[in-house]
């Protein structure tokens, strides 16, 4: 089983701080399945606006630390590694529950389809087991520019 701490996760995707939001990769299975978490802290700079008196992480960064589990199981691969991937979609995204500081969101993307560079991703995540964001991703790899 392939396990990634932060420092490989950064050789793989383009994301850096603030934007990071996969702070570790426990199970990866190449182009099928990724399984990441987030690690929600108090001192994240989106809790000082969202909100002050009941910090909420806010629903579109869950989005996107679900997608970037699903782009490091797209991207690992040789030959994709050096690319990025984009955004092409969104669907059925439903958010279950809040996410507050002192969470750690356990992020599960799988792949369900490609097509030449085009891709579909299903995730979910969790905390404490229970089901708090889901969606599905459209995506696009293309080469950097």
């Amino acid at each position: 089983m392939i396990t990634l701490n932060v420092q490989e996760i950064q050789e793989i995707i383009p994301h850096r701080y603030p934007f990071l939001l996969v702070d570790r990769v426990l199970e990866l299975e190449p182009m099928k399945k990724g399984v990441g978490i987030k690690n929600v802290t108090m001192n994240e700079a989106h809790f000082m606006g969202h909100f002050p008196n009941e910090p909420i992480m806010p629903g579109v960064l869950l989005i996107e630390a679900m997608a970037q589990v699903g782009g490091i199981a797209m991207l690992y691969p040789a030959e994709n590694r050096g690319k990025i991937a984009y955004f092409t979609g969104i669907d059925k995204v439903k958010f279950r529950k809040p996410v507050v500081p002192g969470d750690q969101v356990i992020m599960t993307a799988e792949i369900v389809k490609t097509r030449g560079n085009m891709g579909r991703i299903a995730a979910v995540a969790h905390v404490a087991g229970e089901l708090v964001a889901e969606g599905e991703f459209m995506f696009a790899i293309s080469e950097k520019k």
